[in-house]
């Protein structure tokens, strides 16, 4: 059973450097649907040690203007950079459309968001040039990863479709509930009829669903999971820059959350095979 702990201003950790970089990777979301990130982050990088805080204060992201979604990142990055973080990783799409370019431009810290690894990986799994992308309304019809994947191949057809009641399935714990299937099939039918050959999972809560997904698109459409490719692009950017933990250094996770709001961690947990331990409330300065 998880516990929670109220948690004062934390002071800057060193950036003590011994043939590589022990400092934490900085992870954040809108709420605990990026613990997918830190999943896939944990399973390809063991070595490393992740600081990830859900802003569950302030959650949902969607309807904020793109101002308010670049202040509350650079808050947070704040946050997780006073904890010592040597880069950071935005695991969710809304502030990755909106507050990444900015982010980017004003920390010295790496920054990478979840779209541009997907869109990535989008283009080189295409063989027809038809791609879907699923996500929440606001990410859809931020059309970010159609920007990012036609900018990359401007000849790729795009088909974008909003999910909204997906979330709150994923976060009841629906996630192989004939319920579940059911709406599944009834946002997938439109795309899956533009004879798409591979789809977007732009969501951070949609790997969860993975194996509901799979089962209802069939075995001709590559999914393309966002919480996956941001990893490896996180593996290689901490070897670029030098950042790498050193060999043999034992990782884990730190949750911390702006909110109490710990209904959804559990099915994380399970689901993503995570052990989250004490979680830490840490109020946005």
């Amino acid at each position: 059973m998880k516990t929670l702990k109220q948690a004062g201003e934390a002071s800057a950790t060193g950036n003590t450097r011994n043939e590589g970089d022990e400092r934490p990777i900085g992870v954040f979301d809108s709420g605990i649907g990026g613990l997918t990130v830190a999943a896939a982050l944990r399973q390809l990088l063991p070595e490393e040690r992740i600081y990830y805080i859900g802003d569950t204060a302030r959650v949902p992201y969607g309807g904020k203007s793109a101002q308010t979604i670049e202040r509350y990142g650079f808050e947070i990055s704040q946050m997780l950079l006073k904890q010592g973080a040597k880069m950071i990783v935005v695991a969710c799409n809304t502030a990755s459309a909106l507050a990444v370019p900015a982010l980017q431009r004003v920390l010295e810290a790496p920054v990478i968001g979840v779209i541009s690894p997907g869109a990535a990986a989008a283009v080189a799994a295409t063989r027809n040039g038809r791609v879907g992308v699923i996500g929440t309304r606001a990410t859809v019809g931020s059309k970010a990863y159609e920007q990012a994947i036609h900018a990359l191949n401007p000849g790729i057809h795009v088909v974008a479709q909003a999910c909204p009641l997906l979330v709150p399935l994923i976060e009841e714990g629906w996630l192989e509930d004939a319920l579940t299937t059911q709406v599944i099939e009834r946002y997938l039918a439109p795309i899956l009829s533009q004879d798409i050959d591979t789809l977007v999972l732009g969501c951070t809560h949609y790997p969860l669903l993975h194996k509901a997904l799979e089962q209802q698109v069939g075995p001709n459409v590559v999914l393309v999971d966002s919480a996956r490719n941001c990893a490896a692009e996180v593996m290689e950017i901490l070897r670029g820059h030098g950042l790498s933990a050193p060999d043999g250094t034992k990782g884990g996770l730190q949750v911390t959350l702006t909110d109490p709001s710990v209904g959804f961690l559990g099915v994380a947990e399970a689901a993503l095979g995570l052990k989250v331990g004490e979680v830490e409330i840490r109020p946005v300065p």
